[in-house]
């Protein structure tokens, strides 16, 4: 959990230094709100694997399957939500989600498959 955290806080620093000192035309105004979305998708995913490897291994591929089918679908209806608010900068607003649910995605699947090496 805690280097949920830690990618978060990574990813705001950049963002911060990225929109105050270098090319904030590639950075969207709502980039905290792309975070937030972020970490909160994280930690569900999170916390549904980690349940999944605590009690029957069985269970554990179709939660991790399943929270990807669910990570996908919010984040769908995240970028439905903001692309029907007619919102301004769509394409940095597009692109700075897919920057972020790719790096996520990596994340994820990375610390996920440290924790399986670990446990087998």
């Amino acid at each position: 959990m805690i280097r949920i955290i830690l990618f978060t806080v990574f990813f705001a620093i950049v963002f911060f230094v990225a929109e105050r000192y270098f090319v904030s035309s590639w950075v969207h105004p709502t980039w905290k709100v792309l975070l937030i979305f972020f970490f909160s998708v994280s930690f569900l995913t999170h916390r549904l694997v980690e349940s999944g490897l605590q009690g029957d291994r069985e269970r554990f591929v179709p939660l991790f399957m399943g929270a990807t089918v669910a990570r996908l679908i919010l984040g769908l209806a995240f970028v439905g939500f903001f692309l029907f608010r007619h919102i301004e900068q769509r394409r940095t607003f597009i692109l700075d989600f897919l920057v972020l649910y790719i790096c996520y995605t990596g994340f994820e699947i990375w610390t996920l498959t440290r924790n399986l090496r670990r446990d087998s």
